[in-house]
């Protein structure tokens, strides 16, 4: 997708459009006064006062209508520039104005204003010659907007849109966002019953429905699994610590607007925690370490709870609160390189399970100007940051370098995944970090019999489940692979009197297989279930006839395809075992 605002020719082309849509409005809408109309990186907005009229979806296509009208007409786009006491007089009956010009520098700004026939509007420009090279343009949606942004003020209509310089590039653009809709995880978390939100529960505070808690379940024992067979030992810890927990660890420095506020109870003060390295790092205290322990992995499924914004939270997305895959191993600085290796290979080796091809590596490091954010101790972050840049260069990984993303306890790696619509998705992270072992006093005796401090590496492969399970909605549009699906199988009886009890001994049959199996024995048309089935996604169903009965064969369809395969019940089962084993992505 095109960033309209880094395009310095769509930009001025999108800022004029947005102009357009003014004039339009106010040849409607005569009373109509005006806010800002920016440029942003899907097209443009306008912030209008309607009054007590309200513009609806429907009104946009009137709109549009006008748009194409004024931009027939060819008018020039004139800009005039003004003195401060000059725009004051000029837009004395429009407060919004006012209130941006009063706000304005006298000495050192330059008032100017564009007008275009009957229309006149305060702006800094620049604008294109004429009205009539805006041609190819949409009006894509109708929203509220406080007036500033602050929800004391009055509500305004903030109305979208989009323009580009040619028919063919809007309707390319018009196609992806048709597209990026059908994946969109908030419809299809929607429409397939995977979670839910509620305002008695809060703003993204989401609820795992049925559906969503299998898929959930499913990706949860995967990497378990595959933790398990590393050496990871998982542990519990509670959703809540003291506000002197997180001043040991420096979140309460470094990160406290992010948390939740604080709640006290008796004589203590309580946060919710945004992250488990405190606890996990006096999981790793309560016991006497040698070097020989070490390394030692401690990962968590374990809930979190961070303050967003409420304009920024987004499905499963950009939640508050969430469950993260995390883990942290502590290691010797011997072992670094290779504990790091492995978490790499981790990555990798997930990323191939699920397909994932479009992905890169940022190597997160400090800003070494920025002393407060970050801990000042040059020579352990140039340590740190070189051990991370041998590992990627000894495993030939293709990486580039952010400088200030990194934590304030040390760099990290991210792995950011482009999905198929959409600004890329950082999913998988690892961090590097010689800071917080030594503000729990951590330490291990070493094979001289020193006490030394190790150094932990922060990891995360899924990231939080409720990000990954978004990314994965939006990249399957909600057809999740067989092992992964909600539900698995769907056996359609094509005439309940006849073939109900050979369809509940198919059901029975998989269920001992633990395979995922319902049978839709609705009195409804055969045409109408097998068409609900593939709008639920489900990715095998049956079709039980006279035949099927009989023979005790089972045929089945794919999601997505309309050829019906006939197979013995054991090759059935065998088929699904073999692809849920494998992870299969494609059934084919």
């Amino acid at each position: 997708m095109i960033n309209i605002k880094e395009n310095e020719k769509l930009s001025i082309l999108n800022h004029s459009c947005a102009h357009l849509l003014a004039q339009a409005v106010k040849r409607l809408y005569p009373h109509a006064m005006f806010w800002v109309g920016p440029v942003i990186e899907e097209g443009f907005y306008y912030d209008i006062d309607l009054g007590d009229d309200v513009i609806k979806e429907e009104n946009l296509d009137q709109i549009e209508r006008e748009m194409k009208k004024i931009s027939k007409d060819g008018k020039r786009i004139v800009r005039h520039e003004l003195t401060k006491e000059e725009a004051l007089e000029q837009f004395k009956d429009d407060p919004y104005k006012i209130d941006l010009i009063e706000r304005m520098d006298e000495e050192s700004t330059v008032i100017s204003c564009y007008t275009q026939g009957e229309f006149t509007d305060l702006c800094r420009g620049p604008h294109v010659e004429t009205v009539k090279e805006i041609k190819y343009f949409k009006l894509l949606k109708v929203s509220g907007a406080y007036w500033k942004g602050d929800a004391k003020n009055k509500m305004l209509q903030r109305i979208y849109g989009i323009c580009f310089e040619t028919e063919e590039d809007l309707n390319q653009h018009l196609k992806f966002l048709e597209e990026a809709k059908e994946r969109d995880h908030r419809k299809i978390g929607k429409d397939l019953s995977i979670y839910m939100t509620h305002e008695l529960v809060g703003a993204g505070m989401p609820l795992w429905l049925p559906n969503g808690a299998l898929i959930r379940k499913q990706l949860e024992n995967y990497i378990y699994e595959k933790e398990q067979k590393l050496g990871y030992q998982h542990v519990y810890t509670p959703c809540v610590g003291t506000v002197d927990l997180y001043k040991t660890s420096g979140h309460w420095d470094h990160y406290q607007e992010n948390m939740f506020p604080s709640m006290k109870v008796d004589d203590e003060e309580f946060v919710l925690r945004p992250m488990n390295c405190p606890h996990h790092m006096l999981v790793y205290k309560n016991d006497l370490h040698s070097y020989r322990d070490l390394p030692i992995r401690i990962g968590e499924f374990a809930t979190d709870f961070r303050y967003e914004a409420s304009g920024a939270v987004k499905g499963l997305e950009r939640v508050r609160c969430m469950c993260q895959n995390d883990a942290h191993l502590f290691v010797t600085p011997e072992q670094i390189k290779d504990e790091f290796k492995k978490v790499v290979g981790l990555i990798l080796d997930v990323y191939r399970d699920f397909g994932f091809k479009n992905y890169k590596f940022r190597l997160s490091l400090r800003d070494p100007e920025d002393k407060e954010k970050y801990f000042d101790d040059d020579a352990m972050w140039n340590m740190a940051e070189n051990k991370l840049r041998e590992v990627l260069n000894e495993l030939g990984i293709d990486y580039f370098e952010a400088i200030g993303e990194a934590a304030f306890y040390g760099p990290k790696l991210d792995v950011e995944v482009k999905p198929a619509v959409g600004p890329e998705v950082t999913l998988s992270t690892c961090q590097l970090d010689f800071l917080l072992p030594r503000r729990f006093d951590l330490s291990y005796i070493d094979n001289k019999g020193e006490k030394q401090a190790p150094i932990v590496l922060h990891r995360a492969i899924f990231g939080t489940f409720d990000r990954f399970t978004a990314f994965l909605m939006e990249e399957t549009k909600g057809a999740f692979p067989l092992w992964l699906a909600p539900l698995q199988v769907n056996i359609i009886p094509v005439n309940n009197d006849y073939h109900f009890e050979y369809a509940k001994e198919v059901e029975t049959l998989l269920k001992q297989q633990n395979i995922r199996v319902e049978v839709d024995a609705r009195e409804e048309k055969l045409g109408y279930r097998m068409r609900e089935s593939q709008t639920r996604k489900i990715p095998c169903t049956l079709i039980l006839g006279d035949k099927e009965t009989e023979e005790k064969t089972i045929s089945y369809r794919l999601f997505g395809h309309n050829e019906t395969i006939t197979l013995t019940q054991e090759e059935f089962v065998t088929y699904l075992k073999k692809q849920i084993e494998a992870k299969s992505t494609n059934m084919d």
